[in-house]
């Protein structure tokens, strides 16, 4: 009796968990159909509204037909999230008049509230692209919006946030450098680089405070500043970066100090030389070979011979071919008491000046 309860118990447990299986696959062919169903769906809607943008590039919007597929589905949700990414991806493949087309499109589908939608999401990606897509339609009204996730927690966020700020404001939208603590990527200082087309007159305290700042990549990105907009008053601190804690810092200024053209600053790369770690010694050297000043010259040759860092040699003996002191380098190389790494390092210096 017990073994029979038994084994009809277990047949209801087997007939249980085929059930259960049989469902899950259910569900997942149901879920899968569906996924098909939306790709099919948005494949075919960026073919007609990719048609649309085109045409309206072209052509202009009252030169076009009514395209009676465009109208019906233009009011569903997933439709118009769609025409606004595509839009906001165009967006950054023309300029001018082209780009003025896109914005209208924008303005006159309303897609202004889809965007702005995005703004209240959680996903961090919806917030991204929201900011992405409200910034190329150029939707200023949304900046206060945009301003508040400047300290959110993701980086994919407030990176977006910075660059609306100051796609819209220029210069002024920098603001955020006054407390960001964050660092600030290679890719996202080239991007705010390329928005800044000016700098007020009198903003010269501000960017001396931000040189000062306790992130080095705020630092970093201030010296971008001053090398793209020539700002020679700030020469002096720029100077001062030399002794920054940080080397990559220190880097940048002697890049800085190049850029800046002050007839000084060769003499004072070499003076300051000595104290520098290695890997700014050879920006130093660096500097020197584009400077070309003959000056260094007798500074180099100490280089050449006297370091023990086999960096360092490569860089003075590359500068000393720059200042043409190519018969010096091969009198060095066949001199009997020469190592033989310092000849390898000489012939690969000429032959790179040959090149």
């Amino acid at each position: 009796m017990f073994l029979t309860t038994s084994v009809h118990f277990l047949f209801l447990v087997f007939l249980g968990m085929l059930s259960l299986v049989l469902l899950l696959i259910i569900a997942v062919l149901i879920y899968s159909f569906y996924q098909y169903r939306e790709s099919v769906q948005a494949s075919r809607w960026s073919e007609v509204i990719n048609k649309r943008i085109s045409e309206v590039i072209v052509y202009g919007e009252e030169k076009i037909s009514a395209d009676s597929n465009f109208s019906e589905a233009s009011g569903s949700p997933l439709f118009r999230n769609l025409f606004l990414q595509k839009l906001a991806e165009s967006e950054k493949k023309f300029s001018g008049a082209a780009q003025e087309k896109l914005k209208d499109l924008f303005r006159e589908y309303g897609l202004q509230e889809e965007a702005l939608k995005k703004l209240h999401q959680k996903k961090i990606h919806l917030i991204a692209g929201g900011i992405q897509e409200l910034t190329a339609m150029n939707v200023e009204d949304a900046l206060p919006k945009i301003s508040t996730f400047l300290s959110h927690p993701s980086a994919q966020v407030y990176q977006e946030a910075q660059y609306a700020m100051v796609h819209f404001k220029g210069f002024e939208g920098l603001h955020f450098l006054n407390s960001i603590t964050s660092k600030i990527s290679e890719w996202q200082q080239l991007r705010l680089l390329i928005s800044i087309t000016h700098i007020p007159e009198n903003s010269g305290d501000t960017i001396k405070s931000w040189m000062e700042s306790s992130n080095d990549s705020v630092v970093i990105f201030t010296l971008k500043l001053l090398r793209k907009f020539q700002m020679l008053s700030l020469y002096s601190s720029v100077i001062d970066l030399l002794e920054h804690p940080s080397s990559e810092v220190r880097i940048q200024a002697v890049q800085t100090l190049l850029s800046l053209e002050n007839p000084s600053t060769i003499a004072h790369l070499m003076e300051v030389y000595p104290d520098q770690p290695t890997e700014v010694q050879k920006e130093i050297l660096r500097v020197i070979k584009k400077s070309k000043d003959q000056c260094s010259t007798d500074f180099l040759k100490d280089q050449l011979l006297n370091t023990s860092d086999s960096g360092v040699k490569v860089c003075a003996a590359e500068a000393l071919c720059a200042l043409e002191k190519q018969d010096y380098l091969a009198e060095i190389s066949q001199q009997e008491t020469t190592s033989e790494e310092l000849i390898q390092i000489i012939k690969y210096a000429l032959q790179e000046k040959v090149c």
